[in-house]
């Protein structure tokens, strides 16, 4: 991993006897897309505050570009970036106005026009803000927060409440801010959002991280398999399946299904075996251990408690 751009030790924060955050360790490198998962109050929001600067910890070590965020500096507040999950604009500025307004607050401010350019607002600079589209919105929120040319941009929840096409303009411009090198700390749920978007995820539960790391390696530590599954049919039975690939057949109904870690050669022997029989198998599927399966699998219990 390239050099941190947020390094946290042991970190703990308690509101009366309620422990928030339970000595968590992560690292953020420099110039990676980072995600910070887990549900509603597993401690995202205190520890995402910590980081800012807005927050005091009770304990362990924090540096955020190199500073305490507990000490900020003016000079370290120009470094980073802040997209919050909900965001107020004056409704009557214009789009232009609104960034350019927040573009006086920094002494090395981003050129506005290009700023614009890149939040896909381009066509909507001279639009009324009160006029905009929630998604259109949104993006005026990322361009008021990276309009400083931060080193850091921490975007909370940043694509809530977006149509699908949405969403994907939205990833492609974080994948810009990437492009230009910023480092950038992303908290959604949107499992998908976070397995396009990020080089490496943390998942917290109850105030501690319960896993890390990217996405291979959260599968390969927690045992999660290739899924191979079809509907069988033309008499081609559990014991067929058996003789040809490397994991015990599941049949549930007409539908089998093998959990795999070689999922190529168990798919090559199992397609050439339907093939000798003149076989086909419908609805054949192959599904890689997903994000939101590790992400259910490690904050199921967390989230039945009422």
């Amino acid at each position: 991993m390239s050099e941190a751009a947020i390094s946290v030790r042991g970190l703990r924060k308690s509101y009366g006897e309620h422990e928030a955050v339970n000595g968590i360790d992560f690292e953020v490198g420099s110039g990676e897309v980072f995600g910070f998962l887990g549900p509603n109050g597993a401690g995202k929001t205190t520890t995402i505050e910590i980081l800012e600067g807005y927050r005091e910890r009770n304990g362990g070590e924090v540096e955020v570009l190199g500073v305490d965020p507990g000490e900020p500096t003016r000079e370290w507040r120009g470094r980073v970036g802040l997209v919050l999950q909900e965001c107020e604009l004056d409704p009557l500025l214009t789009v232009r106005e609104a960034v350019s307004l927040f573009a006086t607050f920094y002494p090395n401010p981003r050129p506005v026009s290009e700023t614009i350019e890149l939040t896909g607002l381009g066509e909507k600079r001279e639009a009324r803000i009160g006029s905009l589209s929630g998604g259109q919105k949104r993006r005026v929120d990322v361009a008021v927060g990276i309009i400083g040319d931060p080193d850091l941009i921490f975007l909370d929840e940043p694509t809530t409440g977006f149509d699908p096409t949405a969403r994907r303009e939205a990833w492609n411009m974080i994948e810009g801010l990437k492009a230009l090198g910023k480092t950038v700390f992303l908290t959604t749920h949107y499992m998908d959002e976070a397995e396009h978007l990020a080089d490496r995820v943390a998942i917290l539960r109850e105030g501690r991280i319960v896993a890390q790391g990217p996405m291979k390696e959260l599968s390969a530590s927690l045992g999660r398999r290739t899924v191979i599954g079809f509907r069988r049919g033309g008499g081609l039975s559990a014991e067929d399946v058996r003789s040809c690939v490397s994991a015990t057949p599941r049949v549930a109904g007409d539908e089998l299904s093998i959990e795999t870690e070689q999922p190529q050669g168990d798919l090559y022997r199992l397609l050439a075996l339907a093939e000798r029989r003149g076989i086909v198998l419908e609805d054949l599927e192959v599904r890689r251990p997903s994000l939101e399966d590790i992400f259910l699998d490690l904050t199921r219990d967390q989230e039945r408690r009422p």
